[in-house]
């Protein structure tokens, strides 16, 4: 039987966002952790919330869910407020942390979750869109780290949200079970569902996010796509075959970095061209030539850096 699809929502149709910070403030005692932060999310979008260790993120992350209540500003889910029912029946939430009965099976969790939603998905289209088809009769205590999360993954999918808080999704994962995952968010986006993602793996959002927000220190940093975060980042990376040494490289002018791994040379620069042309010069043997742009994980190193 085809699943019955929900019908679009206000925010959807009317093109508002599904969930929205505005001018937040939130602290505990002295401590600041969102100091005028805004946030939007919209239909179909995977926003990835990216900051070092006490940035904010788990704070903003708890004010959209309703759990806690902001100091000052707006907090809306689907256009209402967080700690009431009917938008939460919207969503599906994955934590770095959650306790789940370890005696009960994978399925029995499954079928127990679905209960709580009026349009839940089916148990087997869950457990296939995590990847968790072959433990289904196992008890949850049972598993492996990497196996309960991608079981938190399933758990969040009961509902069939349109809006899916993802946080820290994959820690434990294998290469595999990650790269699975990341296909499926990449489906439910193309359905039309919105994530909201935080990871530590760079690389993770480089290859999934619509948008980035930085935060640090309870602020944002900076925001837009991925190719703009990049270009906000004034590192090249240079790789090559060369018979100059990574020790000499690593006094050239313009050259920031220089490692040596299997006999290829990696340097990060800020001025590519006259690198280039110094290489190409004093080294007549240069082979496996490779010149690319910084990658998000240095503008995101720049910007934290610069907060701190």
């Amino acid at each position: 039987m085809t699943p019955i699809e929900p019908a679009p929502t206000a925010a959807a149709s009317a093109g508002l966002p599904l969930a929205a910070l505005r001018n937040v403030h939130k602290a505990y005692g002295a401590q600041r952790a969102l100091d005028g932060v805004d946030l939007t999310l919209a239909h179909g979008q995977l926003l990835a919330l990216l900051g070092p260790n006490g940035a904010g993120k788990t704070t903003a992350i708890a004010l959209l869910l309703g759990l806690i209540r902001a100091d000052a500003g707006m907090v809306e889910l689907f256009g209402a407020d967080p700690q009431t029912l009917a938008p939460r029946r919207r969503i599906g939430v994955m934590l770095q942390s959650g306790a789940l009965p370890e005696t009960l099976r994978v399925g029995e969790l499954l079928r127990m979750t679905a209960n709580y939603y009026p349009r839940p998905r089916a148990l087997a289209e869950c457990a296939e869109l995590a990847g968790v088809g072959d433990v289904l009769q196992r008890p949850y205590g049972k598993l492996s780290g990497g196996q309960q999360r991608r079981v938190q993954f399933a758990l969040a999918l009961c509902g069939r949200p349109e809006l899916l808080f993802l946080d820290e999704p994959t820690v434990g994962m294998d290469s595999a079970a990650r790269e699975r995952l990341w296909t499926t968010m990449r489906t439910l986006v193309g359905e039309g569902c919105a994530i909201l993602l935080t990871t530590h793996y760079l690389e993770e959002a480089e290859v999934l996010a619509d948008r980035v927000v930085v935060l640090a220190r309870g602020r944002v940093l900076a925001e837009g796509s991925v190719e703009a975060m990049r270009a906000r980042s004034e590192r090249t990376r240079i790789c090559c075959r060369s018979a100059l040494s990574a020790e000499a490289l690593r006094t050239w002018p313009g050259v920031q970095e220089c490692r040596l791994d299997a006999g290829l040379l990696t340097l990060t620069v800020q001025q590519p061209e006259l690198v280039l042309r110094r290489l190409l010069a004093e080294d007549a043997t240069l082979s496996a030539l490779e010149v690319r742009r910084a990658g998000l994980s240095e503008a995101f190193t720049e910007l934290t850096r610069e907060a701190a």
